[in-house]
């Protein structure tokens, strides 16, 4: 494989905004992309050399759009599988492998594939049906999460007691233990063909309180030395009992009393890595270019102390984008905008996010409030 041959193409199934970021960081390897979505507008369709339009679960569709790829690679893990195994059975080389994907498409599965490798997890157990979870009563709190299809924080609620049985999925999930944990952290973990790996610092998260996705976040951790080694010690066993090819994002709780615990994995970039491209020596769109093209992985040392904001549209906006306050955080030294060409937003849609930089902990925090509270995005 010669991925700058003239001749050379990298199919990526998904468009939406980490597709837009691969190939932002593609076009200084010269690498030709080909993309497809089930979107006529979606954001990567402008910027890839090549733009096909279809559904990622359809089998015929997938499989057609592989057989012109030389590596092909998601940005999203909702794909068909059968048409991904099909096409690596054939020659064509699929990274992440449609056996990860597999794994890790349901939670059901990618939990106990955690049990069984000793990979510290809250406790779980599983259901298929609202019955089931009621014999479970005595497991509450806990947090309900659909087996397929939850992304986003859709697909996962919480459940205190009997009385939240009634809001219960009917689908087949998993129940998992509510962990009163200290933090939330991520680790991002890229690793080739032959098993060399990289891992990026551990970051710190802040969901949102109602919509269980990332609200904010801080790079590096404020941790310890010892929970550091932990969470990447962690994230790479994770990786390499998956064998991954490409980029992996292990998210973890850190428990009150100094344990880390796997919660999710994402085979693909990851909102907890957008901040890379500015604080990075190598930002995590170029190093899962360099994994599933099976190039020596970069440096993943960080330049500043970073945090990423993610923009989300406002409740009670649906319409085209209007970014309310730009001019004002634009003349902050260190902030960096990344808009993600969507033309419209809706509640709580990703539309952006703001990477922030800066040498002083506490101003970085400061940073971090004025942009939250002063950069919204409405419709007009």
């Amino acid at each position: 494989m010669n991925p700058f041959s003239k001749t050379f193409k990298l199919g990526i199934l998904g468009g939406g905004q980490l597709g837009r970021m691969l190939i932002q960081a593609s076009i200084d390897l010269n690498t030709y992309i080909k993309i497809m979505d089930p979107d006529a507008e979606a954001p990567c369709k402008y910027l890839a050399h090549e733009f096909v339009q279809g559904s990622l679960m359809d089998f015929d569709a997938v499989y057609a759009f592989g057989k012109n790829v030389d590596v092909l690679t998601i940005e999203i893990e909702h794909v068909n599988v059968d048409a991904l195994e099909k096409l690596e059975a054939e020659g064509v080389k699929v990274f992440p492998q449609p056996k990860v994907i597999r794994i890790i498409q349901d939670k059901r599965v990618q939990k106990q594939f955690y049990k069984d490798h000793d990979i510290p997890t809250p406790d779980f157990v599983l259901t298929d049906t609202v019955e089931d979870v009621a014999k479970h009563v005595d497991f509450l709190p806990a947090f309900q999460k659909l087996g397929k299809a939850g992304y986003d924080g859709r697909g996962v609620q919480r459940l205190k007691s009997a009385e939240d049985l009634g809001k219960a999925f009917t689908e087949p999930g998993l129940l998992e233990k509510a962990i009163d944990f200290e933090k939330e952290i991520s680790v991002i973990v890229a690793r080739r063909s032959n098993g060399e790996m990289e891992t990026f610092p551990v970051v710190e998260l802040v969901f949102h309180p109602v919509h269980n996705l990332v609200e904010y976040l801080f790079a590096p951790a404020q941790i310890s030395v010892e929970v550091e080694e932990q969470a990447q010690q962690l994230a790479r066993k994770v990786a390499d009992k998956l064998e991954i090819v490409g980029l992996l994002a292990v998210e973890m709780f850190l428990t009150k009393e100094g344990e880390v615990l796997v919660n999710e994995s994402a085979p693909r970039p990851h909102n907890s890595g957008h901040h890379t491209i500015k604080a990075n020596y190598t930002s995590q769109f170029e190093q899962h270019l360099r994994a599933v093209l099976d190039l020596p992985l970069g440096s993943t040392h960080i330049k500043s102390l970073a945090a990423m904001v993610n923009l989300l549209g406002e409740a009670g906006y649906t319409g085209d984008a209007y970014y309310e306050g730009m001019e004002t955080v634009l003349q902050i030294a260190g902030v960096y905008p990344h808009l993600y060409g969507k033309q419209t937003t809706k509640p709580f849609r990703k539309m952006g996010h703001v990477t922030i930089l800066d040498i002083n902990l506490s101003s970085l925090q400061n940073k971090v409030s004025v942009v939250r509270d002063g950069l919204k995005v409405i419709s007009k």
